[in-house]
């Protein structure tokens, strides 16, 4: 699995870590983020990551930011696009079995690396459940094409 990843100035570190970790998961990292400390704009790569996860450029991304919610409101701009911020491991694999989230965020300020850790790998091992869970996922796209 190819896995977008993408952060902000505050998450340089622990992008790191994360890419890191997918690869010993054996999946594919693909670097969208900033490698830079100095100050930049979150909603670039949060866009970065959901363009590429939409064309099919990438399976599914991970954005990192200081708390995750900014970088996710941008990436949820983008049509196509099912991101949420977890910050717990109940929650990430949750909102791939049930709302096949395609992108999930999470903050540098607010999970460690060991718990960041966790997240991704409940996000990645989850499966989209299907039933009536897609029911909801057409509605959200509904509401999308109405604008």
């Amino acid at each position: 699995m190819k896995v977008a990843i993408g952060n902000d100035h505050t998450a340089v570190d622990l992008k790191i870590e994360v890419m890191e970790y997918v690869r010993s998961l054996g999946h594919e990292a693909a670097d969208y983020g900033t490698d830079s400390t100095q100050s930049c704009h979150y909603p670039k790569y949060g866009e970065k990551v959901a363009r590429a996860v939409a064309a099919g450029e990438a399976d599914c991304g991970i954005l990192i930011c200081g708390t995750g919610v900014g970088i996710s409101l941008a990436a949820n701009k983008v049509r196509g696009i099912r991101c949420a911020v977890c910050s717990d491991v109940t929650t990430a694999r949750l909102t791939k079995e049930h709302n096949n989230a395609n992108i999930i965020a999470f903050g540098a300020r607010i999970v460690g690396s060991e718990k960041a850790k966790d997240i991704v790998k409940a996000y990645l091992e989850a499966e989209f459940m299907g039933g009536r869970h897609q029911e909801r996922i057409d509605m959200i796209h509904e509401i999308e094409e109405k604008g």
